[in-house]
C-alpha cells in the first residue's frame, strides 16, 4: 500500500473486495455478452407502464435535484402501510439503508449478529464500520431464529440482521415465530428485518407493522416486484425516532427525480404487481419441475428465485462455470452448506425454456 495516503486503520485493513461480481465484469473478462442473466434476482417482467411513463416525463427534468425529503413518495408509502409519513425513510435501495443503520448503531469493535452465508452486503457495511461480525449457521436451510437470539444475548449485540424471505435460499419463517423473535430481543437490540421479497411470499409471512416497537426496522425495495433495480430506490418503516436517526446520516439528494417518479407511479399500478407475482409463481413451478426431472432437489421459495441443490459444492461450481461458458449468468451461495446449490432467478417462459436446454447440457458436461 502506498505510503502517505491518510487511510483510517479500518480502511487500511479491509480486503480489496466487493460483495458481488456483476455480470458486466464477467462479460468484460470473457469478451462475450450473456444471452441470459438470471443470477441477480432482477425482475424479468419489466416495469409498470405507468411507472415507465412517469420516468420518461421525469427525465425531462433531470437537470433538477430530486426532492431531498422524498415527500410525495413517503406520503404514498405511509398510506399504503398505515403508518405516519415520519415513520418512513427512503434511500438508494436496501443496500444504502443497511449502511445507514450500521452507521447509526455500530462503532469499532461493536458486536453484530447475522446468519453465516446470509446477504453479504450487510457484512460489507459492518466491516467498513469496524464492527465485529458474529455469524450463526443456517438450520435446515432456514435462518436460525433461536441461534440468532442466543448469539445476540451472548455477545450483547445492539444490531442483528434477518432476511425474511431469505436470500440466498429463498426459504422463510411465518409471521408468528418472527414476532416472537422480536419480542424476545433485549430492549437495547435493533433488528433489521429485510423484507425485499415479501410481495412474493405467502400470506402470513410478514408480521403486523407496529411502529411503536423500537426494536425492529423493516426494509422494502422497488428492485424486485416493481422491476426498478437499476433505479436504486428502497425504503424502511420504523419508529419515528429510528427514522430521525437515519435522517441524521443519510445523503439527502441520493434518490434522483427519475427514481422517485417511477416508484410513486408503481404504487399506483397494483394490477401490474399482481401480474408479476403470478408470473413468478408460475416460473417457480417450472423450475421445480425442471429440477425434479433432472433428479435434483429444490427448496420451496417465497422469492423470485429458486435454489437448486446440486449435491456438492464441486458440482455446483462446475455447473455454474458450464452455464457461464454457454452465456447463462447465474450465481451460487458462497458459504457451506448452502454452496452446494445454484440460485436461479425466475425468468419469462421463454427464458426458462432457454435455461432448461442449457442447464441439461451443462449438467451432462459437469457430471
Amino acid at each position: 500500500m502506498a505510503k502517505g495516503i491518510p487511510f483510517t486503520d479500518i480502511v487500511r485493513d479491509l480486503p480489496a473486495t466487493v460483495p458481488f461480481v456483476g455480470p458486466e465484469a464477467l462479460e468484460r473478462r470473457t469478451g462475450r455478452p450473456f444471452a441470459l442473466r438470471i443470477g441477480a434476482n432482477e425482475s424479468a417482467f419489466g416495469v409498470s407502464p405507468k411507472a415507465l411513463e412517469a420516468i420518461r416525463q421525469a427525465a425531462e427534468e433531470i437537470s433538477w435535484y430530486g426532492d431531498p425529503e422524498n415527500f410525495e413518495l413517503r406520503e404514498a408509502l405511509a398510506a399504503k402501510h398505515g403508518v405516519a409519513t415520519d415513520e418512513i425513510c427512503v434511500a438508494g435501495g436496501i443496500d444504502s439503508l443497511l449502511g445507514l443503520v450500521v452507521t447509526m448503531t455500530v462503532s469499532p469493535g461493536t458486536s453484530v449478529v447475522t446468519s453465516l452465508g446470509g446477504y453479504p452486503t450487510f457484512n460489507y457495511h459492518v466491516a467498513i464500520a469496524g464492527g465485529a461480525l458474529k455469524t450463526v449457521p443456517y438450520r435446515e436451510n432456514h435462518e436460525d431464529l433461536d441461534g440468532l437470539l442466543e448469539a445476540v444475548r451472548r455477545h450483547g449485540a445492539p444490531l442483528v440482521f434477518l432476511a425474511n424471505p431469505d436470500n440466498p435460499m429463498g426459504t422463510w419463517h411465518d409471521a408468528a415465530p418472527v414476532s416472537a423473535f422480536i419480542e424476545a430481543l433485549p430492549e437495547t437490540t435493533l433488528l433489521i428485518l429485510d423484507e425485499a421479497y415479501i410481495e412474493f411470499a405467502p400470506d402470513g409471512t410478514a408480521p403486523p407493522i407496529d411502529t411503536a416497537e423500537t426494536r425492529v426496522i423493516r426494509m422494502r425495495t422497488f428492485s424486485k416486484v416493481y422491476g426498478m433495480a437499476g433505479a436504486r430506490i428502497g425504503y424502511c418503516i420504523g419508529n419515528k425516532e429510528l427514522i430521525q436517526g437515519l435522517n441524521k446520516v443519510r445523503s439527502h439528494f441520493e434518490v434522483n427525480r427519475i427514481a422517485q417518479a417511477g416508484a410513486l407511479a408503481s404504487l399506483g399500478d397494483p394490477e401490474f404487481v399482481d401480474h408479476v407475482i403470478r408470473s413468478v409463481e408460475a416460473g417457480r413451478r417450472a423450475l421445480y419441475g425442471l429440477a425434479e426431472r433432472l433428479g435434483l432437489g429444490t427448496f420451496p421459495s417465497a422469492t423470485n428465485f429458486v435454489a437448486i441443490d446440486m449435491g456438492s459444492r464441486e458440482r455446483a461450481l462446475a455447473t455454474l462455470a458450464a452455464l457461464q461458458e454457454r452465456g447463462i449468468f447465474t450465481r451460487m451461495p458462497g458459504v457451506a452448506p448452502q454452496d452446494r446449490c445454484i440460485r436461479v432467478t425466475v425468468g419469462t417462459p421463454e427464458q426458462i425454456e432457454l435455461f432448461a436446454e442449457t442447464f441439461e447440457t451443462a449438467l451432462a458436461e459437469s457430471s
